[in-house]
């Protein structure tokens, strides 16, 4: 694993996190990571000239005796299957967005006025006898029930804010009599409801406002038991209705070999990649309609764009490729080339002033020099433009502070010439000497053991390579009980000339 951390911080702008086989930038609080995952931008909480989002809606019927509900989420929906028998899903955004919402690029609000902390309530309610697979609904049920829902049309009454699901099935067994396990499944939901300025009147003060939103949501959440009870809960995406919770025998028909967002492909379940979405309907990965975007796997819709307005390619993987200026970003035409800079990383671009540079696509900064240092032309693509008062050779990095090389300390290198940084030796390894030049230089440390078994093998640290300076490395052998010890030794490359001490020494205790 290479510390790219290293290597002039990864080109992050703020913070850099290694990770095995790869690399993160980080953000302060307050910021957040722009598209190109190396700049942070300031958080934008709204947008003052989008159109508004449309919200998640509750409605809940009757009819012929069976209470029925269905959950739309037509915009900010995030499904994820924790395991076969359980998942999550939100639909909307939370007031207090918490890091699993704040990680995913969600669809921003438009900028309206809200009177107070939202209507917040949680309920867990349980299905017997079914298991947590969210699967579309038959078309048989959906006729029967199309003529229901028409009697009960929506208001604005049925609007909310935020809702989380969390279905999750476990076996439970009975005591005493011989009975079969039971399918329980527990659904656990979080609902949120905002209160608008335009709900108070001079007959209803905001206390009154509130009471009447709680009375109505704790009727909608008792309906909601109801219709769970029945098996009658119904969640839309894309214009396909699914089940929340399936019966065991209901659950193996059809095509349901793979888990929702999977399709099947040459024998085995694929997850929908971003750009597009799982379609219950058809059963299969459809492209995200121009206006769209999808920047999360096997989800089962895509996001608005934030203009709305339908325009765009059709596939979007993130909020950057929807319609307008972002039209060229698929095939990397619309980012600024290295040397050039923009608010949003997309052209018009601007050329990075004297004394700062950028050898990057796409990004919203250029670095500066350091130590007053002016480059050479404007558009630097990296350091080495810098006009530096040394030219430092390999092994070594420019202080931008003193206008010195300094030699790459112990655990570093630097292969180049006229560099500000060493790069960090890989893994456990490290260098015996400061101003290292090559990654070869970069030795594991770590050597001795014990021995137990019949055979075991012994060797220098990083063999075939040169072993490292100033080790002792000590490995205990003990043998199985009236067992002699064979060592043989195929290879010893011990240097004779220059009287170093490197010995190899076998002692019985």
């Amino acid at each position: 694993d290479i510390d790219e951390c290293s290597i002039s911080n990864g080109s992050c702008d703020y913070g850099c996190l290694n990770t095995m086989g790869s690399y993160e930038c980080i953000c302060p609080p307050g910021k957040k990571l722009h598209w190109n995952k190396k700049d942070c931008i300031e958080m934008v909480k709204c947008l003052p000239n989008a159109k508004p989002a449309p919200k998640a809606q509750l409605v809940c019927s009757k009819a012929g005796g069976i209470e029925s509900c269905f959950l739309s989420c037509p915009s900010n929906t995030l499904f994820v299957p924790d395991s076969e028998n359980s998942y999550t899903l939100s639909c909307g955004i939370p007031v207090q967005q918490g890091k699993a919402q704040q990680k995913r690029n969600a669809t921003l609000p438009s900028c309206t006025d809200s009177l107070a902390p939202p209507i917040k309530q949680k309920a867990r309610f349980k299905i017997k006898d079914a298991k947590c697979h969210l699967r579309p609904r038959s078309k048989d049920k959906m006729k029967d029930s199309g003529k229901q829902v028409g009697q009960f049309p929506c208001t604005d009454n049925c609007q909310v804010t935020f809702v989380n699901l969390k279905c999750d099935s476990s076996k439970k067994k009975r005591r005493g009599r011989k009975s079969p396990s039971k399918e329980v499944s527990h659904i656990t939901a979080e609902f949120e409801v905002e209160m608008k300025s335009e709900e108070v009147s001079d007959t209803c003060n905001i206390d009154c406002v509130r009471k009447r939103m709680e009375q109505k949501l704790q009727t909608a959440i008792k309906t909601l038991r109801k219709s769970i009870n029945k098996q009658q809960f119904y969640i839309q995406f894309s214009g396909t209705e699914y089940e929340v919770a399936q019966k065991p025998a209901k659950a193996t028909e059809g095509h349901e070999a793979c888990s929702t967002g999977q399709v099947l492909q040459d024998g085995k379940c694929v997850t929908c990649s971003t750009g597009t979405f799982y379609s219950g309907e058809q059963n299969q990965c459809v492209l995200c309609s121009p206006g769209t975007y999808q920047d999360t796997e096997g989800q089962l819709s895509c996001e608005p764009c934030p203009t709305n307005d339908g325009q765009g390619v059709a596939g979007a993987r993130n909020m950057s490729e929807c319609g307008g200026k972002f039209t060229l970003i698929i095939e990397g035409l619309g980012q600024c080339s290295p040397g050039h800079y923009s608010s949003d990383g997309f052209k018009p671009c601007r050329v990075c002033p004297l004394g700062t540079y950028q050898p990057e696509p796409g990004r919203t900064l250029c670095f500066p020099c350091g130590g007053g240092l002016v480059t050479k032309y404007e558009g630097a693509v990296s350091f080495q433009d810098c006009e530096t008062k040394v030219h430092c050779s390999p092994g070594h990095y420019y202080n931008s502070t003193t206008h010195r090389c300094i030699r790459c300390p112990v655990g570093t290198y630097q292969p180049e010439f006229g560099q500000n940084y060493c790069i960090t030796c890989p893994g456990n390894t490290s260098t015996d000497f400061d101003g290292s030049t090559n990654v070869t230089h970069c030795k594991n440390q770590h050597c001795g053991g014990e021995l137990g078994d019949y055979t075991g093998y012994i060797e220098s640290p990083n063999y075939p390579g040169d072993y490292p300076a100033n080790v002792e490395c000590i490995w205990n052998i003990n043998p199985p009980p009236k067992r002699r010890i064979l060592i043989v030794v195929p290879e010893i490359f011990l240097p004779i000339e220059d009287e170093c001490g490197d010995v190899l020494v076998m002692r019985k205790s």
